[in-house]
């Protein structure tokens, strides 16, 4: 009798112990995007290499694995990618008036510099060819698989004791030309890692007066879109 392979490749769909499943959530309301609180120890490569693997582990539309991560540790390239998210930091500050623009540039973005891996994550668009299953009616499923990965990373970190910072203020050229990322390569995430040995209790721009978490109960529809005022 021969076995059918797709049903060997099945297993168990069991539930995690209460144990593991507090962990998991943990980790989703722990996590934060760290700024400024980076430790100097470099990171062992046996935990880099397990927090790609969780990140290499996403899922991804069409099973097309867009993703490719360039490991940033020289301190030279990363003090020029800080030169180059100051100069678009500043044009952003510029673009908030009044006590908005001041607090701004209170916060402090020092990512770049304090954490000792940045890590670059790249998206292809070709890497499963010109017709992808799941992509064939919206082309930025690659870009939305890849920023998977991008979370999938982040929590992994958190339960190693890692912090990580997301770096979008930047020009895309800036960063495509320090790293030679070829023009059909989308940039998705510039990463900054390194130990902390703490995390704000709430996201640090709740924390600072930038915005607050909106109640969950304004989200969520029912079987349709509903128009809600702002503020209900």
């Amino acid at each position: 009798m021969q076995l059918d392979p797709v049903r060997q490749a099945l297993q168990p769909a069991a539930e995690f112990s209460a144990g593991e499943r507090a962990a998991v959530y943990r980790a989703i309301e722990t996590r934060r995007d760290v700024r400024d609180q980076f430790l100097p120890d470099p990171l062992p490569e046996p935990l880099v290499r397990r927090l790609l693997a969780a990140a290499h582990a996403a899922p991804s539309v069409g099973f097309m694995q867009p993703w490719n991560f360039i490991l940033v540790r020289d301190a030279e390239m990363r003090e020029a990618a800080w030169s180059a998210f100051s100069e678009a930091n500043d044009e952003a500050a510029a673009m908030f008036d009044g006590e908005r623009g001041d607090l701004y540039r209170s916060l402090k973005l020092e990512g770049i510099r304090k954490a000792p891996l940045s890590i670059c994550v790249t998206c292809d668009p070709d890497r499963a060819g010109p017709v992808v299953l799941g992509r064939t009616h919206n082309p930025r499923m690659d870009a939305y698989s890849t920023v998977c990965a991008v979370q999938n990373l982040w929590l992994a970190a958190r339960a190693e004791g890692v912090g990580v910072g997301w770096v979008s203020i930047f020009r895309d050229a800036d960063v495509r030309n320090l790293l030679g990322i070829p023009e059909r390569i989308e940039i998705v995430a510039w990463l900054c890692l390194g130990y902390v040995d703490q995390l704000y209790c709430e996201p640090e721009l709740a924390v600072k007066g930038w915005r607050q978490r909106l109640p969950l109960e304004g989200l969520v529809f029912e079987g349709r879109w509903e128009e809600r005022r702002q503020g209900e």
